[in-house]
């Protein structure tokens, strides 16, 4: 059974930092990339951040390049985002997502999300 499960979600103060976690079983985890999306009251969900299946390239959304990092344990199967500086923009539901293969091939697998809140 495939499970992706997202943790370290928290309300936090603007300037604040957060480190999200999102343990993965049952399928081989070093053969998918991994990724970061956010879904914000009313807005689509978006990529925040994607990492390679070695970990060997990242890519950020424009609006956290600076701010947030990408990182994975391809032994402990899992996946972070380490996410500083934190703005109220940044307040949504982080989804974390595995994707092996391109397009109509590739197979998806989807997190339940966690809640990050920045707020004072």
């Amino acid at each position: 059974q495939v499970q992706l499960v997202e943790s370290g979600g928290d309300l936090v103060q603007p300037g604040g930092s957060l480190r999200l976690s999102c343990a993965a079983s049952g399928f081989t985890f070093s053969r998918y990339a991994m990724s970061w999306y956010r879904q914000a009251p009313g807005k689509e969900r978006e990529l925040v951040a994607v990492i390679s299946s070695t970990g060997g390239s990242t890519n950020y959304a424009d609006s956290v390049k600076g701010r947030f990092t990408i990182s994975r344990d391809n032994a402990q199967n899992t996946v972070y985002l380490q996410m500083n500086s934190l703005k109220p923009e940044d307040t949504a539901v982080y989804y974390c997502n595995a994707r092996q293969g391109i397009g109509s091939f590739s197979t998806v697998y989807w997190g339940q999300g966690t809640q990050v809140t920045v707020s004072s």
